[in-house]
């Protein structure tokens, strides 16, 4: 997202006119001095979208927010007062009005509340500063789980800080500490990792603690395991937490498999027993929760309206990339070729797929880029926006910055399923993208969620119908049946048609 330093902004006034020297590192789609006789005629301009958009006045700080329609959010802070008293001066009102104050405005529309609330943050941290935008967003770094392979005995605890030298060993982000603390104690109960935080000086003569009496730690410190079984424990550990518990649901089942075969049922039962109790505790961390290196997510959006539409630009989808705890700024991502798919589930065929996937031969070199997307498979174009999307992905981000993305990234995610707009895709266990389905997103995201077919009104259809009585006065025989249209005959309809 490209932006102008508004927060080096110099303002000089001159009379009535205003003139604005700025850096060259952030700026707002749309700027216009604002003049209160001319209000009316400056709102008109303003797009009724979503959006975010600065108000700054002769001195201070600019007024910043993000709203749901920008000319509604502005006509009710730059409209004129609604009571004025005999001397024609305000009266004063609860509703905040910056009619009187604002010399300058600027605004970005955008196409969801998702890149507002990514837009705000740049415009907020570039206005104010990095610290002051986490707290005027209220911006609070999201909780880890981190394991410390770099001690000579690991453990495993909740953090909310990220260390450059154990990102691949810390997994997140959860959505509170109370989730993360959860899961936590739901896998330390699986091994016998030590859960004490000090500074251990082995020694046999060491008092030890609860969890050793309870046989749920190793106890390094009274020297009741060597260094070697303890760091098999811490690296049985890391395989948990990178695949997300399936290296010991997979144990666990082969040594329950083969207590089975050799008839010993007991131990069967509780390997059985082991293996629900590992599973309940992959369930407690989401499907997003991975090594923050190897954390990436596609975000896809209403792509926002162009103030000179293209052809097809309405059919377009933004896509977001989550990366190495980066969002990269939106690409326009086109639906052409993949309207079928809304009619696909609609009627619940699979008849309707299988034409889509072939692309059209061209008989002339395309003029236009909108003919260019009709000679590109869907497949195509989701991969070059993949590639552009990862080639902005490219600079590693600051800690801090990481963990206001990811923050972002976890407000966002966590949110009732029907509160969050919008659609978002990991990748797979090979890292790869799950093509066909993030194209079946984006259409959904562009065209709405696929209308159910209305039911058929058998009733009305056969009240429409022309019938006939067959056997009429038969007793037991009579019955009323539909009348056919009749067929026209290969000879008289070409008869017909001659001239």
């Amino acid at each position: 997202m490209g932006g102008l330093r508004l927060s080096e902004a110099i303002f000089h006034l001159d009379r009535s006119r205003i003139f604005i020297s700025v850096a060259t590192t952030f700026s707002f789609a749309h700027q216009t001095l604002f003049e209160p006789a001319q209000a009316e005629e400056i709102l008109r301009a303003v797009p009724a979208s979503p959006g975010v958009v600065a108000l700054w006045g002769e001195s201070g700080e600019p007024y910043l927010t993000r709203a749901a329609d920008l000319r509604r959010r502005l006509r009710r802070l730059l409209a004129p007062p609604e009571a004025r008293d005999e001397y024609g001066r305000a009266v004063l009102s609860k509703r905040l009005n910056l009619r009187d104050r604002v010399r300058t405005l600027g605004w970005t529309s955008t196409g969801s509340e998702f890149e507002s609330i990514l837009l705000l943050y740049h415009a907020t941290s570039e206005l104010f500063g990095q610290e002051p935008a986490r707290k005027r967003l209220r911006l609070h770094p999201p909780a880890f789980v981190r394991l410390t392979l770099e001690h000579a005995y690991p453990r495993v605890y909740v953090t909310h800080k990220l260390s450059p030298r154990a990102l691949e060993h810390t997994f997140g982000p959860f959505p509170s500490r109370v989730a993360a603390e959860r899961y936590c104690d739901a896998v330390l109960d699986l091994f016998k990792l030590r859960r004490c935080s000090e500074e251990l000086e082995v020694s046999p003569q060491h008092p030890g603690c609860a969890y050793g009496e309870m046989k749920k730690c190793m106890e390094p410190c009274k020297i009741a395991c060597t260094d070697e079984e303890y760091a098999a424990e811490a690296r049985s550990v890391q395989a948990f937490f990178a695949t997300r518990g399936e290296s010991l649901l997979h144990e666990v089942a082969v040594a329950r498999d083969a207590a089975s075969e050799a008839m010993d049922f007991e131990r069967a039962a509780e390997l059985h027993t082991r293996w629900e109790k590992v599973k309940a505790a992959t369930t407690l961390a989401d499907e997003l929760v991975r090594a923050i290196p190897e954390l990436r997510a596609l975000v896809l959006q209403q792509a926002a309206h162009l103030s000179t539409p293209d052809e097809g630009a309405q059919e377009e989808a933004a896509v977001f990339l989550l990366e190495r705890g980066q969002i990269t700024a939106p690409a326009r991502l086109s639906t052409l070729g993949v309207r079928a798919v809304r009619e696909q589930t609609a009627v619940g065929s699979s008849l309707f797929a299988q034409p889509l996937m072939l692309a059209p031969v061209p008989l002339h070199e395309p003029e236009s880029p909108a003919a260019a997307l009709i000679t590109q498979s869907p497949e195509d174009r989701l991969r070059s926006t993949l590639a552009q999307l990862e080639s902005a992905a490219a600079e590693e981000p600051s800690l801090a910055v990481r963990c206001d993305y990811l923050a972002l990234f976890r407000r966002w995610y966590y949110r009732p399923e029907k509160q969050r707009t919008g659609e978002v895709f990991l990748p797979g266990a090979d890292g790869s993208w799950p093509l066909r389905r993030i194209l079946n997103g984006a259409a959904r995201v562009v065209l709405g969620p696929p209308k159910e077919i209305s039911p058929v009104d058998r009733e009305a259809a056969a009240a429409l119908r022309k019938t006939k009585v067959l056997h009429e006065g038969r007793e037991g025989v009579e019955r009323v049946v539909p009348v056919l249209p009749k067929r026209r005959s290969r000879k008289s309809a070409t008869t017909q048609e001659l001239p």
